[in-house]
């Protein structure tokens, strides 16, 4: 029973095989039933000229291979023949028109219209020649012909690429045909539109911070462009310009990931904290900049290993991201997840282009739409990055002012007064501009404290420390020396200090304080002066002259001003 079920299913796989092998010998054909015609997938044949130069008559008599409309064959199919069978079942002449929509990037698309074997028209369409193309439109190739009812003609079209051999062939009527040319990648010129809309963004988040990652950000965003531009067409569907007119731009296939894992290894800081990761990325840019370098001499070659050199590449990068994530890196999810989408999309494309998937929007157009992805996740992450320094440059900011503030007054404290006095000083040297020291201190402070308590001794340092801030000019230093004693640096001489010391007494003495119980409690202050020396090294001399002053101050009676003169 078991050998009986077993040589069923042979019989059955057998019979199948035969099937499709016979299925696979009959040329496919399309079979126009109407006037309206709209065919962007069709049945057809591709054959592969492995020879390079095959004359056309020979060609009719090889066996095609059935294919859909579409078709990627890789890099190791220079020359490809299509071959489309159509049959005009419809009681009306047609005029039709074949599209190669992808005709921007090849170097030769001829068109051969034939009848029962007979050569009726040949178009010759060599686009790595300069001067005009005049069945070229756009970036499309374009081939017109004639089928009466019931007539049958067979069309041949040569296709001959410079790396990477891929195309799609569509079938129209006049009509579908001028929609078809005026629609032609606009959707290209929306992802290109987005690209340049986030290289201002970056050029804006580059005056922000004046970091080189957003240099290499814009260079990875410009090779985007260009390869985008280049890989669907955009200069030859508005500006007329073939691939073959730019094709030394295609090393932009190596510049672009050169600078994404330079981008990777700048926001990442790879080399000062990740050694491992960042010996990884050298290697691979390494191999990329190579590669780039030979493009420049020979581009058709060195774009022969591209597709695995762009999977070498994701494979390196994304085993990377991944790495960084473990390692709990703040910025790493965010790359992993638009890397991740970089990926998939590119390896969609990787897999068209060699020739492994059929083309579908998705498969032929995931480079663009990769590096779309990844590029507006690279400006979240620039964005986010330049967020955190300015937070962590705010908190630094903070803790010096911190650092250089009296908490209760918020005046400077002395440890920025000596630091700030030696740059004012070297400063009013160079202008030739006087200096001069004011040091205030607070009278009988002590019984303040013992009388009212040490909240309301605190509250008259505050008001006093107000006061001095009224009174100095933007260029002035006031600082809180310690406890009640004041210190001033000022802009001016010895007699407009004085001045000042006044006008600072005076107020102090008609300051008033109320306490809970509405008390009044007033204090004096007692003030020296001394200008400083133009021939000074440093301060120290005019702050001990100047206290001088004040404890000459106090021995009169206190609340008055006394200046020592050098």
């Amino acid at each position: 029973m078991v050998n009986r079920v077993l040589y069923l299913f042979l019989l059955i796989f057998i019979s199948c095989g035969v099937y499709a092998k016979t299925e696979s010998l009959q040329s496919p054909s399309v079979n126009i039933k109407t006037a309206n015609v709209n065919l962007t997938q069709f049945p057809m044949g591709y054959f592969i000229d492995t020879s390079l130069e095959m004359p056309f008559e020979q060609i009719q008599q090889q066996q095609f291979t059935p294919s859909k409309s579409e078709v990627t064959l890789g890099p190791n199919a220079k020359i490809t023949w299509s071959k489309i069978i159509i049959n005009n079942e419809s009681p009306q002449q047609l005029r039709l028109f074949l599209h190669n929509s992808d005709a921007y990037h090849l170097q030769d698309v001829d068109f051969y219209e034939t009848k029962n074997g007979e050569l009726l028209k040949q178009i010759n369409i060599q686009l790595d020649k300069p001067g005009p193309h005049p069945n070229i439109f756009g970036g499309s190739a374009i081939f017109s012909f004639h089928l009466a009812a019931g007539e049958n003609k067979t069309i041949f079209v040569r296709s001959v690429t410079f790396s990477h051999q891929w195309y799609a062939l569509a079938l129209f009527d006049e009509e579908y045909s001028k929609r078809a040319l005026v629609g032609s990648s606009s959707y290209i010129a929306l992802l290109v539109g987005m690209m340049l809309a986030l290289m201002l963004y970056n050029f804006f988040l580059y005056l922000s911070a004046r970091k080189i990652e957003n240099i290499v950000y814009a260079f990875y965003l410009i090779s985007g462009i260009i390869w985008v531009s280049l890989s669907y067409g955009l200069g030859a569907n508005f500006f007329g310009i073939f691939s073959a007119d730019l094709l030394q731009f295609n090393s932009t296939l190596y510049s672009m990931p050169s600078f994404l894992i330079l981008f990777m290894m700048l926001i990442f800081e790879t080399k000062k904290r990740y050694p491992k990761e960042h010996i990884a990325l050298c290697i691979i840019l390494t191999i990329l900049v190579a590669e780039f370098f030979y493009s420049l001499f020979d581009l058709v070659s060195a774009l022969k290993p591209a597709s695995s050199l762009a999977a070498l590449m994701m494979t390196v990068t994304l085993g990377v991201s991944i790495s960084l994530w473990r390692k709990r890196d703040p910025l790493a999810k965010y790359f992993f997840l638009g890397h991740a989408m970089f990926i998939i999309f590119n390896m969609l494309a990787v897999l068209y282009y060699k020739g492994i998937t059929e083309s579908n929007q998705i498969n032929s157009h995931g480079v663009g739409i990769g590096i779309v992805l990844e590029a507006l996740m690279m400006a979240f992450i620039l964005s986010y990055r330049i967020r955190t320094l300015e937070k962590i440059k705010s908190a630094q900011s903070e803790l010096k002012r911190l650092a250089d503030t009296d908490p209760l007054t918020k005046l400077y404290n002395r440890r920025y007064f000596d630091k700030a006095c030696s740059q004012l000083l070297a400063k009013s040297k160079t202008a030739k501009k006087e200096l001069s020291i004011v040091i205030a201190d607070l009278d009988f402070f002590k019984g303040i404290n013992d009388t009212y308590g040490h909240d309301i001794g605190d509250r008259v340092i505050i008001e006093f420390a107000n006061i001095l801030t009224k009174q100095q000019k933007v260029d002035d230093i006031a600082c809180r020396f310690g406890g009640e004693e004041f210190i001033l640096l000022l802009n001016c001489d010895a007699d407009n200090a004085k001045i000042i010391a006044q006008r600072i007494r005076s107020t102090a003495e008609k300051c008033i304080v109320k306490t809970e119980n509405n008390q009044e409690v007033r204090f004096t202050v007692s003030i020296g002066i001394n200008q400083v020396s133009q021939t000074a090294n440093n301060i120290k001399e005019s702050i001990s002259l100047a206290d001088q002053a004040l404890y000459k101050a106090k021995k009169q009676g206190r609340n008055c001003v006394v200046v020592i003169k050098e």
